[in-house]
């Protein structure tokens, strides 16, 4: 028995790449947020969404799973990176185990809820077992332009991939699993048809204070203002997934406190951070303004890379710390939060005094629409350009320090 089984593991594993290219071929289905919200609260059928999710999810798998292919060879030959893969192979194996199975037998869709879950489970590690292959390969082989420009390139499509195909389990399972939070009975799945903002700034902040006393024995306050152009002097709701909100304003108090904090060293009382919501007929913005010292330009856009952190490198599994702090995946995992309906997240420093973090998310359930990679010519075309010079002059990366001067020969 035990060797039919092997043997049956063998010839599913043979056909992983028969069906990574057949799905590859299609592209991902963006849905917007109105039609999350009006398919789970009018017109919720389970069958419907197992139709849809047994075709989408292995398109969203494969899509993604070509481009890890495209991967320097000393990355993908990495211990972590192999761990993950053999990840993806097997959500991508589970799913197909349905692809043929009757929609109208309820056994199948309670079985296909059950896989749901256990893939999201399985995939629960992804961000630092990726993060941890990426460290290994600097480590080992350390990094050139284009390499790092490729890695930043995949890992956002990745990372978007990932966000996009929990937003879909999430929502199946949350639906038709009988799970959903007793805590949030309005909501439909992971969304909140009417988010309060405000409430969500606060147990943002709530929690990076805490992490922020815990280190630094202390804290700034928050002061939060709000200004709704649409029902003037009415607070700001809109139609969201609350913990997609969160990461991002959580991630964001967190790097604004530790500023704060540590160039206010000598004071007794620390500045505030502040909040600044602002809704519009077609943004809502959110500011959040510290006076934690900024950071030069010219180190912005490494604020972003995920070769790049200002804290420490953790060790892989250290729970002790805040989530993935010293990964430096903080910062570029929040944007892609803040992109993947339509969003952005952008930063506004002054070296010297503060930093001004804006996330703009959209106020209509229609314009916020999945941002989706797709795998086809152009992206293998991105992993193949090599390096053009640059038609302007480009100056040293680090300021040249005038007080060490070679002699003239």
């Amino acid at each position: 028995m035990k060797f039919v089984r092997c043997l049956s593991r063998a010839a599913a594993l043979a056909s992983v790449p028969k069906h990574i290219e057949h799905f590859s071929k299609f592209s991902p289905s963006p849905l917007s947020m109105k039609q999350f919200l009006d398919f789970g609260s009018s017109n919720a059928c389970e069958r419907t969404s197992f139709i849809f999710l047994r075709q989408e999810l292995p398109v969203r798998l494969a899509n993604i799973m070509k481009e890890i292919n495209l991967l320097p060879d000393q990355l993908l030959a990495t211990p972590s990176v192999q761990h993950l893969q053999s990840w993806y192979v097997q959500s991508l194996l589970d799913l197909m185990n349905f692809h043929d199975n009757n929609p109208e037998d309820p056994g199948t869709l309670e079985d296909f809820a059950d896989a749901l879950i256990r893939i999201r489970n399985r995939h629960n590690d992804v961000v630092p077992t990726m993060a941890q292959g990426v460290i290994e390969y600097r480590e080992t082989y350390g990094t050139d332009p284009v390499t790092s420009q490729n890695i930043q390139y995949f890992l956002d499509r990745f990372y978007m991939s990932r966000i996009s195909i929990r937003m879909l389990i999430n929502q199946h399972t949350l639906i038709f699993n009988g799970s959903a939070n007793p805590a949030h009975p309005k909501h439909i799945g992971s969304i909140d048809p009417h988010c309060d903002v405000v409430a969500v700034v606060r147990d943002a902040y709530d929690a990076a204070k805490m992490l922020c006393d815990q280190y630094y024995l202390g804290s700034p306050e928050l002061e939060i203002e709000e200004f709704n152009a649409i029902r003037r002097g009415s607070p700001i709701h809109m139609v969201y997934v609350p913990s997609h909100l969160y990461h991002m304003l959580f991630e964001l108090f967190k790097n604004s406190m530790r500023a704060t904090v540590e160039y206010n060293e000598n004071v007794v009382i620390f500045p505030p951070v502040k909040v600044l919501l602002s809704l519009g007929p077609e943004d809502l913005s959110i500011k959040v303004s510290d006076k934690g010292g900024g950071v030069p330009l010219r180190k912005i856009e490494r604020l972003f890379s995920y070769m790049y952190s200002t804290a420490p490198t953790p060790k892989f599994g250290d729970t002790s710390r805040a989530p993935l702090a010293g990964f430096g995946y903080g910062l570029p995992i929040s944007r892609l939060y803040a992109r993947y309906f339509q969003g952005d997240l952008q930063l506004y420093s002054m070296e010297g005094y503060g930093t001004d973090a804006v996330v703009y998310l959209k106020a209509l359930s229609t314009d916020s629409v999945e941002r989706l990679p797709v795998y086809n010519k152009s992206a293998w075309r991105h992993y193949q350009a090599s390096p053009e010079a640059d038609d302007w002059c480009i100056p040293s990366r680090e300021p040249k320090n005038l007080s060490v001067t070679t002699p003239s020969k």
